[in-house]
Parts: structure tokens; sequence; C-alpha cells
């Protein structure tokens, strides 16, 4: 088995574990919650959740991931037994799942990207609504366009921790904000933008109801990568140096100003010609590609690179995304199985693509359903609404309820070296707050409340 590998240096830490919350929820889900759910009203009690949930559950992963250094199921071994070892074994299996069909909607944009790029995408509504129902539906191209994905994923695994997943990321993370920055000001740049502005940002507390509290509780969950083993993986990394809250802090703020900033290249652009965006693959897919035509027709060649600097966007928030959720079962594998790095990512790189596989046919090439959904959206349903927040709701009651004190505090404090005045704040908010936030949540993603 090859020696672990370990993050070089502190803003290695911050850009991968930041990339690994940084995706294409960002890009489209949170802009449009914001929208749905009272703008500004929406953005404060994400915040709030974010504080409340999101860093205390992401210091919970972190003190068992660099305790142990050890993959998932190592880590929790280490501590609590066979019988928590299922926690990281089960975010290992989630993250497969989750990669599989991620694959998928990033291949999508793959191919977007090579459309933008060749000029492809120049029509109406209608010719673009048909142009993704053609393509979603075709066997091979979305095939071929999620394997590639997948492969490319796993080109930066293989090389390691330092050499790929750290050296990756310090280049992806501010390529992304480039990118992002440049669309926001273009976008806000078009005349009209005001009421795009005000959508996103003026607070409408008439829709404050307990079911945005709830929505705004669950994109704080799913943003922040808890509950997939994946904070846990990459806290294995850290070295004793790594101060757990202050990364947790800067992470979650890397991950927040990514979705504000989305808004701002999504609203202003699509109020400008008088469109109210929709959620999820109609945004990405149908609605923006018209959007930026119709706001940049005066400008041609500015709509055309906006165009190819969108879809280049999404496909590195997603990038920055699987890389964490292969690196979960690659190092699961060569760790438990004693192989090499690269045996390991290969087994990871095989077994999600044959869940991308299944993903694609389903989509609408062949008829795969499972419960009455097709396989993917099945895999995203098991993987949201159940095997996330359980792993979430667990990982708390075992950092608060089970690891021994002197442990948890020696992680929290760098044995001793930083303050531990928020300590009895953090415990406190993940032995109660954090299991009664995750529960909610899930009865609210079932239904039942």
């Amino acid at each position: 088995m090859s020696e672990r590998g370990n993050f070089g240096t502190k803003i290695g830490v911050i850009l991968a574990t930041a990339g690994s919350a940084v995706g294409l929820g960002n890009i489209w889900r949170f802009p449009y919650m914001t929208g749905q759910d009272g703008g500004a009203a929406f953005i404060i009690i994400y915040l709030v959740c974010v504080l409340i949930l999101g860093i205390p559950g992401m210091v919970a992963e972190f003190v068992v991931g660099r305790h142990s250094g050890a993959n998932a199921a190592r880590a929790y071994y280490n501590i609590g037994g066979r019988k928590w070892s299922l926690l990281g074994y089960g975010g290992a299996i989630t993250s497969m799942i989750i990669f599989g069909f991620y694959s998928v909607v990033a291949g999508w944009c793959l191919q977007y990207l090579f459309a933008s790029t060749m000029g492809q995408l120049n029509g109406d509504v209608t010719y673009v609504q048909h142009y993704f129902k053609t393509f979603s539906s075709d066997p091979l191209r979305p095939l071929f366009w999620t394997v590639a994905f997948i492969i490319m994923t796993h080109l930066v695994v293989v090389k390691g921790v330092r050499k790929g997943i750290e050296r990756a990321s310090n280049i992806l993370m501010p390529t992304l904000f480039i990118l992002l920055f440049i669309i926001v000001v273009a976008s806000c740049m078009l005349p009209g933008t005001k009421s795009g502005l005000e959508f996103l940002f003026k607070p409408d507390f008439s829709k404050v109801t307990r079911s945005v509290f709830l929505d705004a509780l669950g994109q704080a969950f799913f943003s922040l990568s808890l509950g997939t083993a994946c904070l846990c993986t990459y806290a294995s990394y850290f070295n004793r140096q790594t101060n757990l809250v202050k990364s947790a802090v800067q992470i979650a703020g890397i991950d927040t100003l990514v979705a504000i900033l989305a808004g701002l290249m999504i609203f202003p652009a699509a109020f400008s010609v008088g469109v109210r965006p929709d959620s999820g693959p109609s945004l990405i897919f149908i609605t923006l590609p018209s959007v930026f035509q119709q706001a940049f027709a005066g400008m041609p060649l500015l709509g055309y690179v906006i165009g190819v600097f969108f879809y280049g966007l999404l496909v590195l928030a997603a990038l920055t995304s699987t890389i964490s959720m292969h690196e979960i079962g690659t190092a699961l594998f060569y760790e438990e199985l004693h192989l090499s790095r690269s045996k390991g990512a290969w087994i990871e790189t095989i077994v999600c693509i044959v869940i991308g596989i299944f993903c694609s046919l389903s989509c609408g090439a062949v008829d795969i359903t499972v419960f009455g959904k097709s396989f993917l959206d099945f895999c995203d349903f098991i993987t949201s609404d159940i095997l996330l927040p359980l792993g979430a709701f667990f990982t708390c009651v075992f950092v608060g309820w089970y690891v021994p004190k002197n442990i948890v505090k020696d992680q929290i404090t760098n044995w001793g070296t930083i303050s531990s005045r928020l300590y009895g704040i953090w415990l406190f908010v993940v032995r109660f707050i954090c299991p009664i936030c995750i529960g909610s949540v899930f009865l609210h993603q079932l239904g039942i409340i």
C-alpha cells in the first residue's frame, strides 16, 4: 500500500475542501430557492443555518478524520469500533451513488460547453428545448460525456493528494472565481437589471414560512457536503497545525459567496429580458442559453464568450465536487484492500461508470425505473433524502455523545495551542441543535412535516 499523502499548504486545505462543497447546486439551486423563498430573507435565514448547522457539523467530521488519519470507514472504526465504521462505509457508498448520477449532469455540461464553443446553441427557446430533449434521450452521446467526465476526475485523483487534488484545486478554484466574476459583471451591466437584483436581495418576509426555514436548513446541509464522509476523508489529510474551526468558517464562507455570486450572474440577465428562471435542469440547459442570447443580442461576440464561460464554469464547479467524491472511495479501497492508489482509484472509477451508465440511459434512452422513478431520480432521492441526512445525524450523535471528550477537545484546540472558549458552545450545538435540525430536514424531505 502506498504511503498516505497530506495537504501541503493552508490555502491548499481551504481550496480543496471548499471545492468539495462548491458544485452545480450553488449555480442553480441556491439562486432559485433564494428567489422562491423570499430573496434576502431566505439568504439571512440560510446564513444563520450555516452557522448553527453547517459549520458545527463540518467541524464534527473534521474531528473524526484528523484524529484517525485514515479513510472514512477506518476513521470511525478506530474510535467507535465495528458498528460505527458503518457510518464511514455508508458515506463511501453514498458518495459513489452521487458521483454516478452527478457525472451524468456534469457530462451534459461538457456537451453544452462543446456545443456553445462550436456555436450550436444559437436559436430560440423552442430550438434549445428540442436540442436538450434530443441530446438527453440519445443513448450514446450523453454516455460518452458521462464517462469522459468520470475519467477526467480519475486522472486528478490517481495522482494523489498533493500532486493531484491539491494542485488541481489551486488551479480550478481561482479559475472558477475569475469566470464567475466576469459573468457577474457582464450580467449586472445589462439594462433593466434592477428587477433582478431586487428579486435576489429585497427581503420578502411574507414568504417566510416553516417550509422556508426547512429549505434553508436543507440547502446549508447539502451545500456543505455534510453526511458524505467527504469532510472526514479530507480532514484525514490535514496536519496538526490546521485550525479546524477557522477552516470550517472559511470554507462555508467561500461556498456561500459562490452561491450569492451565482444569483448575481443569473437573475440580472434573466430579468433584463423578462424571463423568470426555472429550477432544475431546465434552468441550465434550456432557459439560460436563450437568456444569454437575448440579453447580449446587440453584442453577439460577448454573448458567445459569456455562453462558453458559463458552461466552462459549470464544468469546473462539477469537477471540484467530483474530485472529493472520488477520493472517498479511492482512499477506502486502497487502504482497506491494501492496494496501490492507482488500483483503488480504478475500482472507484469503474463502479461509478457502471452507475453513471444506468443513470444516463434512464433519462430517456431506456426505461429504467425504480419505484416509479427513473434510475437517476431514484439515486438522487435515496442519497439526498435518506442517506445524507442519516449520515450527518449519526455523525453528530457519534462526536457529541460517544467520542471521548479529551479527543474532541484536543482536535478543536489543536492539543491546547488554540483558545477553547467556544468549545462548550460548539459541543452543545453538536449534541442537541444539529440532531434536531437534521432530523427536521429529514422529515421535511420525506414529506412528514
